[in-house]
């Protein structure tokens, strides 16, 4: 396969650059509303998803905030690839991929690793099936945000329709 055909991902942002992968942040409970925001992800509403997270986004300074961002421009990925908009797909998950990737692997119970393989994963996906495919994908297997550790009895997963009051911080 030619590269020059196929956009790469781009490199990680300033603020997921060396460093970040003790972001500033990481290490506290999830605020209410990144737990609102993931809850709107994982329904499926990417533009709310995006209007929560860029609230918490932009009052946020330390490195933390690339999570936050990430999961709004991986959504915003996912909701331009429902609507078929193959451009606007690779662009918003290429650089929703680069805020994640400068991470730990778990960021205030946000599974990170595991959002950025699955996006990561679809990504690829979508690159393979280029912009005249791109309406093939199956827009129903699109990854979810997992929160908790893996293999934790009292992980919190908030997942559509399987909320507990395990789930609530």
């Amino acid at each position: 396969m030619d590269t020059a055909d196929h956009p790469q991902p781009s490199s990680p942002s300033p603020a997921g650059q060396p460093g970040a992968s003790t972001a500033g942040g990481c290490d506290e409970p999830p605020p209410a509303l990144l737990i609102k925001g993931i809850g709107e992800f994982n329904e499926g509403r990417y533009w709310e998803c995006h209007e929560t997270l860029e609230e918490l986004w932009r009052a946020e300074p330390r490195p933390v905030r690339d999570l936050y961002q990430g999961i709004l421009q991986v959504g915003v990925g996912f909701h331009h690839l429902r609507r078929g908009n193959y451009a606007g797909a690779v662009k918003v998950l290429d650089r929703g991929l680069a805020r994640l990737r400068g991470l730990p692997e778990a960021c205030q119970g946000v599974r990170v690793a595991e959002l950025a393989d699955a996006a990561r994963s679809v990504y690829d996906r979508v690159i393979e099936l280029g912009p005249d495919r791109v309406r093939e994908f199956d827009v129903s297997s699109l990854p979810r945000v997992e929160v908790g550790t893996a293999g934790d009895e009292a992980a919190i997963h908030v997942n559509l329709g399987t909320r507990s009051s395990s789930e609530l911080i």
